[in-house]
C-alpha cells in the first residue's frame, strides 16, 4: 500500500520512518510512504502557502492553489506506479475535529486498502474550497487540537504499520491487542518479565505455574477486571455480542464489587 503525506514539515517523518519495529514495513515497502511539500508547488519568490482569513480573524489559512498543484502531481505520480489509481483514485484524508475517531476498526478498515493521499494542514486551517472539492474522509484523534496534522498522520501510519505481515517479531502480537474485535474487544491484561520479584512485589503465581489454562484464564479475568474498571461499556458490547462466557460472567458477578 501507498501512503503520500503532504505536509509542510516533511522533516518530522524522517525519524518516525527510520524508528521503531514498524521501520520494517516502511523499509520493506509494505508500507510505502512519499511526503509532499506544497510549499514546493507554490508561486512566486516566496512561495508562499497561506493567507489571512476573508472576514478577519486570527491566524492564516492554507491556500488552496499550492494544494491543487501538489495534488495534481501526487495523482500523476500514484497513476504512472498503479494503473488503477486512474479510475480509481486514492481517497484524501484530512485529519480534522470533525472527522471520524481513529479506532480500531477504522485502523483494521485503512490496513486492507491501497493507501491514501494523507493531508496535514497547518494554521487556523485549509480554504473550505478545496476540502469540498477534493477531501473524501476526516479522521480525528480525539476531542482535542493539535499544531497540525502531522502527529496524527503518523499515528494513522504507524498503527496500520504494525498490523502488516511480518512486521511485529511475534506475528500474533497485534491479535492481543486492546480493543481487537477480532478477539473480544477488550482491553489488555498486565504483562510481567524478569526478575520474578522486583523491590518486594512478585509476579503473580499463576504467570509462573506452567499451566497453560491456568495462565490463559488468569489473562482472561484481568482483561475482564481492568475492562470493567476502566471502560465498562466494553464489557456491555462484548456481552451484547455474546463474547462473554459463563466463566466470564461469573468473574464479573463476583468480582463487580470489589472494582
Amino acid at each position: 500500500m501507498r501512503f503520500d503525506v503532504i505536509t509542510l514539515f516533511p522533516e518530522m517523518f524522517a525519524p518516525f520512518l527510520e524508528s521503531g519495529v514498524t521501520r520494517r514495513a516502511y523499509a520493506s515497502g509494505q508500507v510505502q510512504v512519499q511526503l509532499w511539500n506544497p510549499r514546493n508547488y507554490a508561486q512566486g519568490n516566496y512561495r508562499r502557502v497561506d493567507d489571512r482569513p476573508f472576514g478577519g480573524g486570527p491566524g492564516m489559512v492554507m491556500l488552496a492553489e499550492p494544494l491543487q498543484h501538489c495534488l495534481d502531481a501526487i495523482r500523476a505520480a500514484r497513476a504512472e506506479a498503479d494503473v488503477l489509481e486512474a479510475e480509481q483514485p486514492a481517497p484524501l484524508v484530512l485529519f480534522s475535529p470533525i472527522g471520524t475517531t481513529l479506532k480500531h476498526a477504522v485502523v483494521a478498515d485503512w490496513a486492507e486498502s491501497r493507501g491514501a493521499v494523507l493531508l496535514c494542514g497547518r494554521y487556523e486551517g485549509i480554504d473550505q474550497r478545496f476540502i469540498d472539492t477534493h477531501v473524501t474522509h476526516q479522521i480525528s484523534l480525539g476531542d482535542f487540537v493539535l499544531s497540525g496534522g502531522e502527529l496524527a498522520a503518523m499515528v494513522m501510519l504507524d498503527s496500520i504499520a504494525r498490523l502488516q505481515p511480518g512486521v511485529l517479531n511475534d506475528e500474533g502480537s497485534f491479535q492481543q491487542d486492546s480493543f481487537n474485535p477480532a478477539l473480544d474487544g477488550l482491553l489488555d491484561c498486565p504483562h510481567y518479565t524478569r526478575p520474578e520479584q522486583w523491590q518486594g512485589q512478585d509476579v503473580p503465581a499463576a504467570l509462573l505455574s506452567g499451566h497453560h489454562a491456568q495462565i490463559e484464564r488468569w489473562r482472561r479475568d484481568q482483561r475482564l477486571r481492568i475492562t470493567a474498571a476502566h471502560r465498562p461499556e466494553l464489557i456491555e458490547k462484548a456481552r451484547s455480542q455474546g463474547l462473554l462466557n459463563a466463566k466470564d460472567e461469573a468473574y464479573l458477578a463476583k468480582n463487580t464489587a470489589k472494582l
